[in-house]
């Protein structure tokens, strides 16, 4: 065990930044360490994330809107910046760790101003706004990807392949086996859009599993997270196509819904592709045509590449193609059990504790605390 030290996680805004900080908290609080999280108002919403862990919210500013809005956002930067630099004094981190997301750019500047060392994990494909803006000055960089868009190739010798950490009740799921599916067995789908739910999806998923094979339709049973205002709309499409469906606008028990989905319709954010290939499920994907640098396309190319997912761009998503994805992956139970093995293939099921490592591993020369580091663009450990 190492010796006890203060930690500083910076995240916010989504939960795609913050369920890998909540999951190395709670690696870095199993060893012992204190950790405290700096976010925004809707970081610390999160229900169940960081509940036991010191919180603090910090002023932020997203970049837009014009000069006016730039100056307001530069205000409040600067002021979460201070306001951070006020609480480093008390809490006296040995580093600092941002996640991505404008709320995690006040603590890392602050970390630069006082002299602490730094860490930025990228979750996604494509190097987030923020983590491209800070990536120069910092120590070191976390990815989840082993090819990541936006990286300069200067940044080479202090980037390193680590994944991106996931609860350990989805983790959990990796050692369990695929659920059954014979002839006759419940056929289970879970549909998600991640913490908002996504229109697109109840418009067009009812639709599209109403145009498979009549013996699937008639033992599907369908858990479908969509928006409170999109709830009875999708309710009433399901009816139509006398599917049976559990409609919420919240799935508290994501992990224990994974764990019985045969297949799984959702978008590619980075917290979803890291759920699914941690528990091996095999996928269709929509990616958000939105998302920053489209980073949600590029999110979704390893685990498609491998046969565990199959992609959909959102203009091209209609019911029948829906449909014929999903036949594509597989509808017997042999196909639907090769495509999750290659889903699983892609996880990284240790990042946690490889991200763990690493900060550890800031404060001391590797071989004084054996740390297991993770080396850029091979996956493979070295251990000093």
């Amino acid at each position: 065990m190492s010796n006890p030290r203060s930690y500083v996680l910076a995240a916010g805004g989504t939960g795609g930044h913050m369920v890998p900080a909540a999951a190395l908290a709670a690696e870095l609080i199993s060893r012992g360490h204190h950790v405290a999280l700096l976010s925004d108002d809707r970081g610390v919403r999160f229900p169940g994330l960081f509940e036991d862990i010191e919180t603090h919210v910090l002023p932020a500013g997203r970049m837009g809107g014009g000069p006016l809005g730039y100056l307001r956002a530069g205000a409040k930067i600067m002021a979460g910046r201070s306001m951070a630099r006020r609480l480093y004094k008390e809490l006296r981190p040995s580093a600092v760790i941002g996640f991505g997301g404008y709320p995690a750019l006040p603590s890392i500047l602050a970390a630069f101003r006082d002299g602490i060392p730094t860490i930025i994990h990228e979750q996604n494909a494509v190097l987030g706004r923020v983590n491209r803006f800070v990536a120069g000055k910092v120590d070191a960089i976390a990815t989840s990807y082993e090819d990541v868009e936006r990286m300069k190739p200067g940044w080479a010798a202090k980037t390193h392949l680590i994944g991106n950490p996931v609860r350990e009740a989805v983790l959990n799921l990796r050692n369990r086996p695929y659920p059954m599916l014979d002839e006759d067995g419940i056929f289970r789908v879970l549909v998600t859009g991640g913490s908002q739910g996504a229109s697109i999806l109840s418009q067009v998923v009812p639709d599209g599993l109403a145009l498979l094979p009549i013996h699937f339709r008639r033992r599907m049973q369908v858990t479908h997270q969509a928006r409170v205002e999109d709830i009875e709309a999708v309710r009433a499409k399901y009816k139509a196509h006398d599917i049976p469906a559990d409609i919420a606008t919240y799935l508290p028990d994501m992990p224990e819904q994974l764990a019985w989905a045969h297949i799984v319709i959702a978008r590619a954010g980075a917290s979803t592709i890291a759920e699914l290939t941690a528990a091996g499920r095999p996928a269709i994907l929509v990616p958000l045509p939105s998302a920053t640098d489209d980073h949600q396309t590029a999110n979704a190319r390893e685990i498609t590449a491998a046969g565990g997912a199959r992609a959909i761009p959102q203009r091209a998503f209609t019911a029948t193609e829906l449909a014929k994805q999903i036949q594509k992956l597989g509808l017997d139970t042999q196909g639907l059990e090769n495509a999750a093995s290659r889903a699983k293939s892609c996880g990284r099921p240790h990042a946690a504790r490889d991200l763990a490592d690493l900060v550890e591993s800031i404060h001391a020369p590797t071989a004084s605390i054996g740390v297991r580091r993770v080396a850029m663009n091979t996956g493979k450990a070295a251990y000093a």
